[in-house]
């Protein structure tokens, strides 16, 4: 789940490149205002990816740090044994790569076709040492990530199949109400069914299976393979809270 920065939106011209962009309300950059944000604007470059694509590879040296603009992301770290963890997916509005490390500890790679902003390390740096709003919204990033972590440890070590998938699926349909203002019923599933299988500690064959469940159980409407429909938004939490008849792993 991202962060979701707090405060009120900063207002710009009309004529302003940011003014229209959907989901300035829900990034790093939203309280700066139209000349501090044309300065931030002139470190950054934009970068467009395919699906498969990748932003970095984990031990790569950090020298970048990203905003995503359009499209999605997951990151992912390769285990001992060959294995691949995906540890997170990122969404328009996300930041990544700030890292005090010298290298990345994951790999990030495009799902769809994708844009983003990327900002030399030293560059954006000296930036936030100028904008203390910045690195104030940078520090709860950090504080929301760690919160997340421990979320995610437990949504691996204590939630069955179902209860996971659920889950998952309540916190993409939450971002989409974020970054929109508004109740949705709606969201995107831009990640394949192994994507969602190796964040959620699962099989391909459990995730298609709890996948059946949910849309049996009637909470859940697949309106196409990368495109779902809550139809009881109540009866999905209670699954993913633990608190209905449940279908194990």
């Amino acid at each position: 789940m991202p962060y979701i920065p707090t405060g009120n939106l900063t207002p710009l011209p009309d004529e302003h490149p940011c003014a229209t962009c959907p989901v300035r309300p829900i990034t790093i950059c939203r309280g700066l205002d139209a000349p501090t944000l044309a300065g931030m604007r002139s470190l950054g470059t934009m970068q467009r990816l395919k699906p498969e694509q990748s932003v970095f590879h984990e031990g790569d040296p950090a020298k970048r740090v990203f905003m995503v603009t359009n499209g999605s992301l997951k990151l992912y770290t390769l285990l001992a044994d060959g294995r691949r963890q995906i540890t997170g997916f990122m969404f328009p509005g996300d930041f990544l790569g700030v890292s005090i490390d010298e290298e990345y500890a994951f790999t990030v790679e495009a799902l769809e076709d994708t844009e983003l902003w990327w900002f030399s390390r030293e560059a954006f740096d000296r930036f936030i040492s100028e904008h203390p709003q910045v690195e104030r919204e940078l520090y709860r990033l950090a504080a929301h990530e760690l919160a997340e972590a421990q979320r995610q440890m437990v949504l691996l070590g204590r939630k069955a199949a179902a209860e996971r998938l659920a889950s998952f699926f309540l916190s993409l349909l939450e971002r989409n109400e974020r970054a929109s203002g508004v109740q949705e019923t709606n969201f995107d599933l831009p990640m394949s069914r192994i994507d969602i299988a190796d964040y959620l500690g699962l099989t391909k064959e459990t995730v298609s299976r709890m996948l059946a469940h949910l849309r049996n159980r009637g909470l859940i409407r697949l309106q196409a393979q990368d495109r779902v429909q809550i139809l009881d938004r109540i009866g999905l939490r209670s699954m993913a809270e633990g608190e209905s008849a449940e279908v194990g792993e």
